[in-house]
């Protein structure tokens, strides 16, 4: 059979990531992947141990993140993520700059982290006051707030979940309630879902409609920071991190101003309020 008109296959550009033990996510990360890119995957090593801060500072020693990293460059991945959020922020802002040198010498190519992804992610929209959603317990969450205040960012708002198995579980209608209840109107600038367990890619786009800010998440973050030093764009409509035409959001109803009301707001709550106290007082006679 001639197949001289086939061609191909594509030319492959590879990222390389090095996961926990219990990450169950692969296929949440692939959907912020463009076509030519692939993920190649690595887990660490199995330990006894549920989710919290020893398992944090366990699942990334710099030797076992070596160990993983040294795995990957057989692949010759041009990038590589750690793809662990407490793993990255449980030594706060030098622990997380010294994984990723230790990653670096150990395959001799950039690399990246959940947490230090994160933080490129509050400056690249202007962030200060962020809202946190965590399926952590209450020590975890209190490091991340630690680690994020570090960086001059102040938490506004939180809500977590406690858990310290199968986060990949939590529900999407678990997660959107989580982040109303750690949103505070007016407040925030940003929300961020954390944790690389827990699935956040089709609930981005309602939440940020809904509340009106940029909504980040630990996958989103880790995917757009590893595929931005191949010099291309993760994948993922209506996300205001991925595209700042989504940043805009539409005036809500009430917030929509009719052209041919010329009436003075002030002038309109006054007589409302004159209403209502007129109303009350027939209503005492």
């Amino acid at each position: 059979m001639d197949v001289s008109f086939l061609g191909g296959p594509r030319p492959q550009r590879g990222v390389g990531v090095v996961a926990p033990f219990d990450f169950a996510l692969d296929r949440e990360l692939w959907r912020w992947v463009p076509d030519e890119v692939s993920l190649h995957l690595t887990r660490t090593p199995f330990v006894p141990v549920e989710v919290s801060l020893d398992l944090a500072r366990l699942v990334s020693e710099h030797r076992t993140l070596g160990a993983a990293v040294r795995a990957l460059s057989a692949v010759a991945p041009e990038v590589v993520a750690y793809a662990c959020t407490s793993g990255s922020f449980v030594d706060g802002i030098a622990g997380e700059r010294a994984m990723c040198a230790a990653m670096t010498a150990a395959g001799a190519l950039p690399s990246v982290t959940t947490s230090g992804a994160l933080l490129e992610a509050l400056a690249e929209l202007r962030v200060r006051r962020v809202a946190l959603v965590t399926p952590y317990t209450v020590s975890v969450t209190r490091a991340l707030e630690q680690y994020v205040a570090e960086a001059g960012v102040r938490v506004t708002g939180r809500a977590h979940m406690g858990l310290t198995r199968h986060i990949w579980r939590v529900p999407y209608r678990e997660v959107v309630a989580m982040a109303r209840r750690a949103v505070r109107p007016g407040r925030a600038d940003a929300l961020f879902i954390s944790c690389t367990n827990l699935a956040t890619y089709d609930v981005i786009p309602q939440l940020e409609a809904e509340l009106r800010i940029p909504v980040i998440s630990a996958n989103q973050v880790t995917m757009w920071a590893a595929l931005r030093r191949l010099g291309t764009r993760a994948v993922g409509p209506y996300q205001a991190l991925l595209d700042e035409a989504a940043r805009d959001w539409p005036p809500l109803p009430e917030e929509t101003h009719d052209p041919h009301d010329t009436q003075d707001p002030h002038e309109t709550q006054k007589t409302q309020k004159t209403q209502r106290t007129k109303e009350h007082g027939e209503g005492l006679t």
